[in-house]
């Protein structure tokens, strides 16, 4: 569907195997939570890439880090993230579990986040943002998985909010085709929330360290500083309201 544009060629192990400091998957309380959840004794690759891709979507929920480059055991332990954040864990558990993956960076349109970040925050953020999904490996084929950014409840939410909604939707971190039925579950297949978004592919990197040493997140040095200790928890707070929302009867 999108063009693969490699920045480096992609060919040893190391480059979909190997662990970084953004994919710190030697981490105790990674090592910890994979014991735990028993997923290096399930038989086949599909079924640990689901489960973990189940546990990143949902259990990890759909929320603001301050930078995106932050290691995947920090992200396990906020227990939210948001594209580019859940992407380093789910690399991370991918990796630990010995499944080849990949980093893609692209910008998307803020349009999509509208209703997610509010107010000033919205108006705030640069018009293209830093997106990014991981690809995975299984049998030589690649998949994209990009449906694991918002955790169930928080999408059911919005289409409730929108169920009258048919044809392409925008907003909410939410950019797709099909707002009551979005391939967001994995079995053998790409999955996507906000591809529809996407406004410039930056290709295929190792690891996500390469990627943002390259294409930081595009705030200045004020913007940062207010989004790390003002916005970003006004933005969760709006987010975690968004996801338990109930009517008035």
């Amino acid at each position: 569907m999108y063009p693969v544009i490699h920045k480096k060629i992609l060919s040893s192990a190391d480059d979909f195997l190997g662990e970084t400091e953004i994919l710190d998957y030697r981490h105790p309380e990674i090592q910890n939570l994979i014991i735990k959840e028993n997923w290096k004794n399930l038989e086949s690759i599909e079924s640990k890439i689901r489960k973990v891709y189940n546990f990143v979507r949902d259990d990890i929920k759909f929320g603001y880090q301050e930078i995106d480059a932050v290691p995947a055991s920090r992200v396990l332990g906020d227990g939210y993230g948001q594209c580019n954040t859940k992407a380093n864990l789910l690399m991370a558990l991918l990796r630990a579990l010995e499944i080849p993956c990949r980093f893609h960076g692209f910008t998307i349109d803020k349009a999509l986040q509208k209703g997610a970040i509010p107010g000033i925050w919205f108006k705030l953020a640069p018009a293209n943002i830093v997106h990014s999904w991981v690809e995975v490996q299984v049998d030589k084929k690649w998949y994209n998985l990009e449906g694991v950014i918002l955790d169930k409840k928080y999408l059911s939410q919005v289409q409730k909010k929108n169920v009258k909604q048919t044809g392409p939707f925008c907003g909410f971190g939410i950019y797709t085709s099909n707002l009551q039925n979005p391939v967001i579950d994995w079995n053998l297949n790409d999955t996507y929330i906000q591809d529809l978004g996407i406004n410039q592919d930056f290709g295929v990197y190792p690891s996500p360290d390469e990627f943002y040493r390259e294409h930081g997140q595009n705030l200045n040095f004020i913007k940062k500083f207010v989004f790390k200790y003002v916005g970003r928890h006004m933005i969760n707070r709006n987010v975690e309201r968004l996801r338990n929302f109930k009517e008035s009867v």
